[in-house]
C-alpha cells in the first residue's frame, strides 16, 4: 500500500518537532562547558545565522528556569527538549511503522497516533503559557515546536478517520484498500499500553544517558575566589530580604542588568533564596558615575542606583519596578540623560529630594570603591555566599546546581585575591 497524504503529512509533522527540538537540545548541551555560546534563534534554525545577542526570546526561555528540569541534580539540569526530540522521534517511528507494515487501515494503530500526538499538544500548551505569561517572550525554536505539535495532532486524526472509513477516504480522494500484508497491531488496552510503554523508553533512555554523560562540575565549587574585605564600613549594603536565619549572602548587582534580573528570577524560582540573608552592593554599569566603566552599557542605571540607596526601607520596591521597566528606562536615558531621574522620581516622589543629592552620590561612591577594594571584576551579577563566589559561569543555567551545593560546605579560607 503506498502512502497516504494524511500518513505522509504527520511523518514530515514529526520530523519537523524533531528538527526544531533537536536544535533546542543542541542549544542547551552546548553550555555544559560553563561558557556563553550563540544559540539558533530562527524558524530556519541551521540555515539562517546564530543569535549572538543574548537577549532574543530564545536566550530569555533558554536561560530562564521552566527550560529544564532536576536542576540540583545535574548542572543546568535535564533540558526540556531532549524528552520532546524523544517524543516526536517516537511519533517519527510509529508513522513510519504504519507505512513500511501496511497498517494504514489498523484503526487501533491510527487512534493509538492521535491519544499519542496529545503529549506534545499538550505540553506546548503548558510552555506556551508559560513563555507567553510568565516569562514574556516568545521563541522561535518553541513556536515551530508548538506549530509541529498541532500538525501531528491534526494529520494523525485524519489518518484515523481515513482508516475508520473508506467512504471519506474515497471522496476526498484516498485510497483506502485493506492490504492483505498488514501486519496485525496489539488490539485494545493491550495495544495501548505497550505502545505507551515504548513512548516511555524513548523519553527515559536518553534521560538517562544525559545524566550519566553529563560533566561533574564539583572541583570548581568555591573555588573562584573570596572577598578580602567584605566589611559594610561606611553602611552602602541594602538588604534584600529579612531571612536573618540564612547564610550571609553579597550580591553585587545593576538594577538595569538584564542578567541581574533573569539571576533574580532563576533564585527566586529554585527556592534557594530562602537559605540566604542577602544584601546587595549597586555597582551601575554606567560611566557617569562608575569609572570602573570605559562606556556605559545600561543608561541611567547611576540614577535608578541613587534610587535604590535613597529607598532604604522601600528599595525592593525600586527594585522590583526597574527590573520591570529596565529596557524602558535605558533607551529613554540614551536619548535624554535626565529621564531616569524623571521616571523613578515620578514612580516614588518621596525620592525625589534625594536621589541627585551630594549625599546619595557618595554612597554610591563609597560602594564603587567597596568593589574596588575587594578586587571585583567589572559585571553583574555577582554573588558571594559568607565571602565565598559563586562562579560567573554558574550564575545562569549551572546556579541551581552549584548554589545548592556552595551552601552545604563551610566557609572557605579567604585569599588575597577572589
Amino acid at each position: 500500500m503506498s502512502p497516504r497524504p494524511f500518513t505522509i503529512l504527520f511523518i514530515l509533522a514529526a520530523f519537523a518537532g524533531a528538527y526544531f527540538t533537536g536544535y533546542a537540545t543542541s542549544d542547551f548541551a552546548g553550555h555544559l562547558d560553563r561558557q556563553v555560546h550563540d544559540i539558533h534563534c530562527s524558524f530556519v534554525p541551521g540555515i539562517v545565522a546564530s543569535d549572538t545577542s543574548a537577549s532574543s526570546g530564545c536566550h530569555v526561555t533558554m536561560m530562564s528556569s521552566y527550560s529544564s528540569v532536576l536542576r540540583t541534580l545535574v548542572w543546568g539540569g535535564i533540558p526540556i527538549a531532549l524528552p520532546g526530540l524523544a517524543t516526536f522521534a517516537f511519533l517519527l517511528f510509529r508513522g513510519l511503522d504504519l507505512v513500511l507494515n501496511g497498517r494504514q487501515d489498523d484503526r487501533e494503530a491510527t487512534k493509538f497516533l492521535v491519544i499519542a500526538s496529545l503529549v506534545p499538544v499538550l505540553t506546548s500548551l503548558v510552555m506556551g503559557y508559560i513563555s507567553i505569561v510568565e516569562l514574556g517572550a516568545t521563541c522561535k525554536l518553541c513556536v515551530g515546536t508548538y506549530a509541529s505539535s498541532l500538525g501531528v495532532l491534526i494529520f494523525a486524526i485524519g489518518a484515523w478517520r481515513s482508516s475508520m472509513a473508506p467512504t471519506l477516504g474515497e471522496d476526498i480522494g484516498i485510497g483506502v484498500e485493506p492490504d492483505p500484508n498488514a501486519v496485525p497491531s496489539g488490539s485494545g488496552l493491550t495495544g495501548f499500553l505497550v505502545g505507551f510503554g515504548t513512548l516511555g523508553g524513548f523519553v527515559v533512555v536518553p534521560c538517562l544517558l544525559y545524566l550519566i554523560l553529563a560533566p561533574d562540575f564539583s572541583k570548581y565549587i568555591g573555588g573562584c575566589g573570596t572577598l578580602p574585605a567584605p566589611e559594610d564600613t561606611y553602611g552602602i549594603m541594602v538588604s534584600l530580604d529579612e531571612n536573618t536565619g540564612g547564610k550571609e549572602a553579597i550580591e553585587v548587582f545593576d538594577p538595569l542588568c538584564p542578567a541581574c534580573k533573569g539571576f533574580e528570577e532563576r533564585l527566586m524560582a529554585s527556592g534557594l533564596d530562602g537559605q540566604l540573608h542577602r544584601k546587595a552592593v549597586l555597582f551601575p554599569l554606567d560611566s557617569t558615575c562608575n569609572w570602573n566603566v570605559g562606556s556605559t552599557l545600561h543608561a541611567g542605571a547611576c540614577t535608578i542606583s541613587e534610587a535604590v540607596l535613597c529607598a532604604e526601607g522601600n528599595s525592593d520596591a525600586v527594585i522590583d519596578w526597574a527590573f520591570l521597566h529596565q529596557e524602558e528606562i535605558r533607551v529613554a536615558t540614551e536619548a535624554d540623560p535626565e529621564a531616569a531621574g524623571r521616571m523613578v522620581t515620578g514612580q516614588f516622589p518621596e525620592l525625589k529630594s534625594c536621589v541627585g543629592s551630594a549625599a546619595v552620590k557618595t554612597k554610591l561612591n563609597r560602594s564603587l570603591r567597596w568593589a574596588v577594594a575587594n578586587k571585583l571584576p567589572v559585571l553583574t551579577p555577582q554573588l558571594y555566599v559568607e565571602g565565598t563566589k559563586l562562579c560567573d559561569e554558574d550564575t545562569d543555567l549551572g546556579m541551581d546546581w552549584a548554589l545548592s551545593r556552595l551552601l552545604s560546605q563551610g566557609p572557605v579560607a579567604k585569599e588575597n585575591t577572589p
